[in-house]
């Protein structure tokens, strides 16, 4: 039986919920085909985040040593995302025309190539042979514009591989949760390991990143199976970000990023500035408090969203409740326990929501738009973060309270925005 709030998105017409048989369910014609391969293809985006998310906990501290400001830290950040908005479309067609092994393989193996260059020069600005604006430029191009691209890729190839052999709403949005799980695993394992390993040295966990990325390309490799020729879509749908079908997602999506943006660029800083710590320190309790994003991440889309059954619509307005709630309790100086605190309800809320964001439109959408569907939620989600690191580090400058605040009123607008458009209503 489907959830009441079912009628707030029509679902295409067919007896499996979604528009066209699957890519890779060929049960009706050949019962000997081989079962797709969801586990693997979420490993790429485990590690791949992962290897994203060990730097998170050291990139305050580090910035700090190599003699860059916060401004330029933001800015690396964003030309990232804009990377990721430029590219996006881009990789989630092509994963259907070229394939998801040739596309995963690919760019795990130019991160990894991306993040060996950014260790590199991590040394070179410590040891003081590299520093102020070369080392900034170089560190925006290698961090920023290859990584960046390289990112772009993964998410919608795997979303799209998702939306191919998934053939019911519940199943579809189990499967995008699997995603959401994976980067809050990644959140948790990669913060963990940063924080950790930066306890030791600050350029350990730089020098471990193009190591995991490594690993998993040639794991994907070995392990993944190439698809059929008769399984590939050679021109697929370009999808506007105005169809009717997408563009509320969009907003409630560009919303809740635009928030998440705010503050974990500043995280760092706030840790570092209330508590009045040194670099080590900051990067583990940085590592501490995004570890306990990602465990709120991963109870949500591991065990809340599989077992309460909601339509998208639902997970969208719960999730950006209970996120607001994190959001409110952050612009509290009350010490460290209160602000872990705040960024757990935080996790916990956006990933209530993100299967949300990501199964909704996916439902509404035939198989060849499949690709170019995942790509733009991807572009959107990275557009947050062109704009949000930069401003909420120009901010943090004149006010450390300003981003803060920016962070609630966008998700007070957010949940407005939920409960009164038609398309989020029973």
């Amino acid at each position: 039986m489907n959830s009441p709030d079912t009628a707030s998105i029509p679902l295409p017409a067919s007896t499996d919920s979604v528009p066209a048989r699957p890519l890779g369910d060929t049960s009706a014609e050949d019962p000997s085909a081989q079962p797709p391969q969801i586990g693997l293809a979420l490993s790429a985006v485990l590690l791949m985040y992962t290897g994203q998310m060990i730097l998170n906990p050291i990139i305050a501290p580090l910035s700090r040593e190599v003699g860059l400001a916060e401004w330029q830290v933001g800015v690396m950040v964003s030309v990232a995302a804009l990377s990721i908005v430029l590219s996006s479309q881009f990789w989630g067609r092509k994963s259907q025309s070229w394939g998801r092994k040739p596309v995963l393989v690919g760019v795990l193996s130019l991160g990894a190539a991306a993040m060996a260059g950014f260790a590199a020069l991590s040394w070179l600005g410590i040891e003081g042979i590299l520093t102020g604006t070369p080392l900034w430029i170089l560190f925006v191009l290698v961090r920023g514009l290859v990584f960046g691209v390289a990112i772009a890729a993964v998410a919608p190839t795997v979303q799209a591989y998702i939306a191919d052999v998934t053939t019911s709403e519940q199943s579809r949005i189990r499967g995008m949760a699997g995603v959401g799980a994976a980067q809050g695993i990644a959140m948790v394992g990669g913060a963990t390991l940063g924080g950790i390993l930066a306890s030791v040295s600050l350029l350990l966990p730089i020098v471990i990143i193009p190591v995991v990325l490594g690993g998993a390309a040639i794991l994907l490799a070995v392990r993944l199976r190439p698809e059929a020729k008769r399984e590939l879509i050679e021109h697929p749908v370009r999808v506007s970000p105005f169809d009717p079908r997408v563009w509320p997602f969009l907003i409630a999506g560009f919303g809740m990023y635009t928030s998440l943006g705010f503050i974990q660029i500043i995280t760092g800083f706030i840790i570092q500035d209330r508590n009045h710590l040194d670099g080590q320190a900051t990067a583990l309790f940085t590592g501490i408090s995004l570890l306990t994003a990602g465990i709120g991440m991963v109870l949500a889309q591991s065990l809340i969203v599989p077992r309460v059954s909601w339509h998208p619509s639902r997970l969208l307005r719960v999730g950006a409740v209970v996120a607001l709630l994190g959001f409110a309790l952050l612009t509290m100086n009350a010490g460290l326990a209160i602000l872990i605190a705040a960024i757990f309800l935080v996790g916990l809320g956006l990933g209530i929501a993100m299967p949300g964001y990501t199964a909704g439109p996916s439902l509404l959408m035939d198989r060849d738009e499949q690709g170019g569907l995942a790509g733009i939620l991807g572009a959107n989600t990275a557009l947050t973060f062109v704009v949000a690191p930069t401003a909420a580090t120009a901010l943090y400058g004149v006010w450390p309270l300003l981003p803060i605040l920016v962070s609630v009123a966008v998700m007070i607008g957010l949940s407005i925005f939920l409960a009164l458009h038609p398309r989020f209503r029973r």
